[in-house]
């Protein structure tokens, strides 16, 4: 079996760092893209470009006539511009923001060409190498959006990496639905004008209808309140408010009705002197491949073989958007971390050697499945 020794891990694990000192929040991923290009240019791929979305893409040119396989990596983190990039290195872990999400993921894409080439393995379709923009956040999924309408239903598959999570396979896309809820009214003094509408005040009635909302269980369902924001000062009726809500579901049917119930209870609010607007502001459509589907079994063998245990899972990811449009789709993480999207995120290093070992063989052995 061909594994990934020390210094090949090293290597990666160096880019990762390098990649985590550059600030990349999503829509703001444009020196992580210019990096990722110039990497593909010095390895001499094929056609190194930057696509209509910002996407950073190159080929490692297979055989004519052989479906290609399309590997992403997402350059953006959910730290803003400002945000310190504190970076601690350990013997045998790595701490800092976003090293792990996704600093790490897209090291290794980088790396990918240069593992398989010394590994002796030449893909036998083209393999499209894409560090994508638009993962996280709001970002509604715009890097792989762009791939799926650039390759359709061409690719062999859609493969995302993430740099944590070595053993799961997300071969389920979780459906997200994000709302902003808005309330306007005419506001006034605190005093002089006590009783009239305060779209704080509404606000908050809305977050307590919502919070009173029944959940599926099976299929899980949840809703979070991420932002509640509003009002201009302690001594005013405030004439406007806004709220952020992410809601989830295991199940399309189940999210379509959740997000149903909600826009009716923001609904049931409206009256004369108060308004309320429901904007969409993101969207990740649910999606899946069976767990008998021969790439769930493909890695699940490979993980066995090098005695990891693989966990079918579900998660919010790339492989959303291809797995929603029937497409062949997976998520694959290449080590072992805890705390993402803190400072003190924080991934293993020797589980590392396995998950890029998995990455490779796949490559190897995906066209023959």
């Amino acid at each position: 079996m061909i594994l990934i020794d020390s210094r090949q891990t090293r290597q990666v694990m160096d880019t990762a760092c390098l990649i985590q000192q550059i600030p990349a929040p999503t829509f703001h991923e444009d020196q992580r893209a210019a990096y990722a290009l110039k990497q593909f240019q010095q390895q001499n791929l094929t056609d190194p470009h930057l696509d209509a979305a910002g996407n950073a893409l190159a080929c490692v040119k297979g055989q004519p006539g052989v479906s290609p396989l399309v590997i992403s990596a997402h350059l953006d983190t959910v730290f803003p511009l400002e945000y310190p990039l504190p970076l601690q290195r350990h013997e045998d872990q790595i701490i800092g923001p976003g090293i792990g999400d996704n600093a790490l993921g897209l090291a290794a894409l980088l790396h990918l060409p240069r593992l398989l080439q010394q590994a002796g393995i030449f893909p036998e379709g083209d393999l499209w190498l894409a560090a994508t923009v638009g993962e996280e956040g709001l970002g509604n999924l715009s890097g792989i959006r762009q791939l799926v309408e650039q390759f359709g239903d061409r690719p062999l598959a859609y493969l995302s990496l993430e740099g944590m999570g070595l053993g799961n396979i997300i071969h389920r896309g979780l459906g997200v639905d994000r709302y902003r809820f808005t309330v306007k009214t005419s506001g006034g003094h605190s005093w002089s004008d006590f009783g009239a509408p305060s779209a704080i005040h509404e606000m908050v009635n809305l977050a307590n209808r919502l919070l009173k909302l029944r959940l599926t269980r099976r299929p899980r369902s949840t809703l979070n309140i991420g932002t509640l924001q509003g009002g201009t000062s302690i001594n005013a009726i405030a004439a406007d408010a806004s709220m952020e809500v992410d809601f989830r579901s295991e199940s399309a049917v189940a999210l379509e009705e959740l997000v149903k119930r909600a826009l009716r209870a923001a609904n049931g609010l409206e009256r004369p002197g108060v308004s309320v607007e429901t904007t969409r502001i993101g969207w990740r459509p649910a999606g899946a491949i069976p767990a008998s589907h021969p790439l769930v079994q493909l890695v699940a063998s490979i993980l066995r073989s090098l005695d990891i245990s693989p966990h079918l899972d579900i998660a919010s990811t790339e492989a959303n958007l291809p797995l929603s449009l029937g497409l062949p789709a997976l998520t694959l993480g290449l080590t072992i971390g805890h705390h993402a999207h803190t400072l003190e995120e924080t991934i293993q290093l020797s589980p590392l050697s396995k998950g890029l070992t998995a990455l490779v063989h796949f490559v190897a052995r995906v066209w023959k499945t």
